[in-house]
């Protein structure tokens, strides 16, 4: 038996899943791009900085501005000699839009009271895009020299983001049951509202084993499987309504989060296998 064939595999999967969520991430970015082009405005759901110049002159043009950030962004992340950067465009984008969502705090808050359910939504609108954020600081620290004081400091912000992040959106499922129950497709077996408490325990679960350490690899990657299962419940939502930019826009960020995950998971586990060789 060779005594090198299975950290040479092992090193060989690591690999493949990086390029996997690399390659999920840029292209739905990229993807995210053209529909804010198409469409000449931001996606309601997924790109907060609509709401913020929703009465401002220009809208269009800083929705077109956005599209070609993100395509461009998300095109140099898929080329090896500007990757590093294209990283840091995208975390930048989406860091914008994570920023630009707390504005809508105080309106919210002052329209409808402080109500738990409501405060958490907010929250974890931010955190989403933070999730994204954290996938390419955890991409920039894979191809950052080791020597980077770079790659310690956006590990730990990686790791925190992706935490909180899963557990605010799994407490959210199971505050907020019942608007999250009509998104679940009739053809599932079983009572819709089990689903979404299931899957509000997984992102509990997950985030904690991210944010503690204990398990961690084995969570992020249940984590993206999760999100394609979501993008299964996705598709005929975006199949019924194909004019609405928000339905396409959901599955372009669902994808972007499963590939910031992936992308997570496989610098990671690089770090652990080299830690222990």
């Amino acid at each position: 038996m060779n005594p090198f064939a299975e950290p040479a595999n092992r090193a060989r999967a690591q690999s493949l899943e990086m390029s996997f969520g690399i390659y999920l991430l840029s292209l739905a970015t990229i993807a995210a791009g053209i529909l804010d082009l198409v469409w000449r405005d931001f996606d309601p759901a997924h790109q907060p900085f609509g709401g913020l110049t929703y009465h401002l002159p220009g809208r269009a043009a800083f929705a077109c501005i956005a599209g070609i950030w993100l395509i461009f962004a998300g095109s140099a992340t898929l080329w090896p000699r500007t990757a590093r950067l294209g990283a840091i465009a995208t975390a930048a984008i989406y860091l914008v839009f994570a920023l630009l969502a707390m504005p809508h705090f105080y309106p919210m808050l002052h329209k409808y009271g402080f109500h738990l359910t409501l405060f958490l939504g907010l929250v974890n609108q931010v955190f989403l895009q933070l999730m994204v954020v954290a996938g390419c600081l955890a991409l920039h620290a894979a191809l950052a020299p080791v020597a980077s004081s770079w790659v310690g400091k956006s590990r730990i912000i990686a790791r925190c983001s992706m935490g909180v992040c899963g557990i605010l959106t799994g407490i959210g499922h199971l505050d907020n049951t019942q608007s999250i129950v009509s998104m679940i497709p009739r053809w599932m077996p079983l009572d819709a509202s089990l689903w979404v408490v299931i899957s509000g325990i997984g992102f509990i679960l997950a985030g904690a084993a991210i944010l503690t350490g204990i398990l961690d690899l084995l969570a992020a990657r249940l984590l993206v499987l999760m999100f394609f299962l979501f993008q299964v419940i996705l598709v005929p939502i975006f199949l019924d309504h194909p004019h609405l930019h928000q339905a396409w826009g959901g599955t372009a960020f669902n994808l972007a989060s499963a590939g910031s995950v992936c992308i997570y998971a496989a610098a990671f586990a690089n770090r652990s296998a080299r830690l222990s060789s």
